[in-house]
């Protein structure tokens, strides 16, 4: 290959330099030999920031893999397809079921490896690598945040119809497990299966460079009816009630045993990894009446889950209420349930909104609605300035483009790239200003642009956005990569600006620095 010519007439300047008269943070550019008239960079318009994410379920295999029993090589181009149309939709998360129910879609010496991916609990995948260390660094080559989802107290799904094997938690302290209907679940009032659970996650958070901790709406179980008297079935903790519940209401009790969990979760993340995020994605009801006008499920007295506690006390970094109804359902309304949430988030953590994509179908009925509805909720979470994303159930709707949903959100709504919004409660530091220089490819003309971090801080993305006369393009590099060509199509016009900031796992954004070209 012929070797690259630093392109010329290039004038390399830092954010604030006009303002500040200080000379840039950035390698020096041999300077070229002829006067400079005084430049004025314009601004560009800020990246967007927006939480784009899609949950990947594995549990009865809704997601990935496709059905048990693939080969190593076939899971693996199944999560690619998947990545790469996250990338497509410019989304920027993915949170990946890892936990469906006391099993493991990872190489881990507490619980079995998942029946979902081979079809046998406890056999790993054939020729042997590991799913969640595959996920995570595909996520990252791609600049997507990976977030793992965990299931605490779930021990054995109803769907599930292979055998459980000797070293799932019901063979080896079936003191912990309760049946409940046809399923199995951990007792989240037995202090071990606290114990158990939050090593399991805490494990995670040690070994796997995630992005997020995730649990969603299953603490105590949705209440299931006796086939024949049509009775509700009571879950079975009489023994650890009388042993621990010390005089309180069950009901209460229940709930503080929920309440302790998310807190513990929350502070044993953070001492580990204090850039990993915790997410929690209740039912989208806390109560019915709140706000007034509200009917439906009370998640609150049913499944024990006081997430509008969870949420006052900044037991976590965002919330994802599961808004799964039309957004003018009249007992749901889907702007007054999330201006309610909104309200009682008093510790200003991330509202991102979870949405029932899968349900988008040509034909609008009982469990469906057509792609205009989706666009209207996304729409919806945009208007209410408290909120800062959606979260879709689940990525097969977007796979299958069902009404042509996805092709719609990358017309649409999601047509420009968004980096995630920052949390500076983990942390408020920006990376340094970065160097960018610019060169030309001799052979094929077209424009490399190299970047640097300013210190020793790897930054996680780099966002670039260039000018092409008077429309400003916004590219959202991963950090990992150093180098990137710009293809130049005979005829079209060059970028006369690029602007180059360093964007950190905590979604700060660094001072640009800016290239202008002539």
């Amino acid at each position: 290959m012929k070797p690259r010519h630093r392109a010329t007439l290039l004038t390399i300047l830092a954010a604030g330099l006009a303002q500040s008269g200080c000379a840039p943070a950035i390698a020096p550019i041999p300077p070229i030999p002829q006067p400079e008239p005084a430049l004025q960079a314009t601004p560009p318009p800020p990246v967007a920031r927006e939480f784009r994410a899609a949950w990947i379920a594995s549990v009865s295999n809704i997601d990935w893999p496709s059905r048990p029993g693939l080969s190593s090589a076939e899971q693996q181009a199944e999560l690619l397809a998947i990545l790469d149309r996250a990338v497509e939709l410019n989304l920027n998360a993915l949170i990946l079921q890892v936990r469906p129910a006391a099993d493991a879609l990872y190489a881990s010496a507490l619980e079995p490896w998942s029946p979902y991916l081979t079809g046998s609990m406890g056999t790993p995948p054939e020729p042997f690598y590991e799913p969640l260390a595959f996920a995570v660094e595909e996520a990252h080559k791609r600049g997507l945040e990976l977030h793992a989802w965990f299931n605490p107290f779930r021990a054995k799904h109803s769907s599930l119809r292979s055998e459980l094997g000797p070293s799932h938690i019901s063979r080896t302290r079936p003191d912990l497990v309760r049946t409940y209907g046809s399923s199995l679940w951990l007792d989240p009032g037995e202090p071990d299966v606290h114990r158990h659970s939050l090593a399991v996650i805490l494990d995670v958070v040690q070994r796997y460079d995630i992005d997020g901790v995730h649990i969603d709406d299953y603490f105590y179980p949705y209440q299931e009816r006796d086939p024949a008297s049509n009775e509700l079935i009571p879950f079975p903790d009489d023994e650890s009630f009388h042993r621990y519940g010390a005089g309180m209401r069950r009901d209460d009790w229940r709930r503080q045993n929920v309440d302790r969990f998310v807190a513990e979760l929350f502070a044993g993340v953070r001492r580990i990894k204090p850039h990993v995020k915790v997410g929690v994605s209740p039912f989208g009801i806390w109560r019915p009446g709140h706000p007034a006008g509200v009917t439906g499920f009370d998640a609150y007295a049913s499944i024990y889950a006081d997430a509008r506690k969870w949420l006052n006390n900044g037991w976590l970094d965002y919330l994802s209420p599961q808004l799964y109804w039309r957004s003018d359902s009249p007992g749901q309304n889907y702007a007054s349930l999330l201006r309610w949430w909104v309200d009682e988030n008093t510790y200003r953590r991330h509202i991102w909104v979870g949405n029932f994509t899968s349900r988008t179908d040509t034909v609008a009925g009982p469990q469906s609605w057509r792609a205009d509805e989706l666009l209207r909720q996304i729409a919806l979470t945009r208007a209410d300035p408290g909120a800062g994303g959606n979260v879709h159930f689940s990525m097969r709707g977007l796979m299958r483009n069902r009404d042509s949903i996805a092709d719609l959100l990358k017309s649409g709504p999601y047509s420009q790239p968004a980096l995630v919004p920052a949390s500076p409660w983990l942390d408020s530091i920006p990376p340094a200003t970065p160097a960018i220089f610019l060169t030309q490819d001799s052979t094929s003309g077209g424009q490399v642009v190299d970047m640097r971090p300013g210190n020793d801080e790897q930054p996680w993305l780099w966002a670039v956005r260039s000018r092409y006369g008077s429309d400003w393009r916004t590219t959202i590099i991963p950090g990992s990569i150093l180098s990137f060509r710009r293809a130049t199509t005979p005829g079209a016009a060059a970028a006369s600006e690029i602007w180059l900031t360093a964007v950190d796992r905590a979604g700060n954004e660094s001072p640009p620095v800016i290239a202008i070209v002539r």
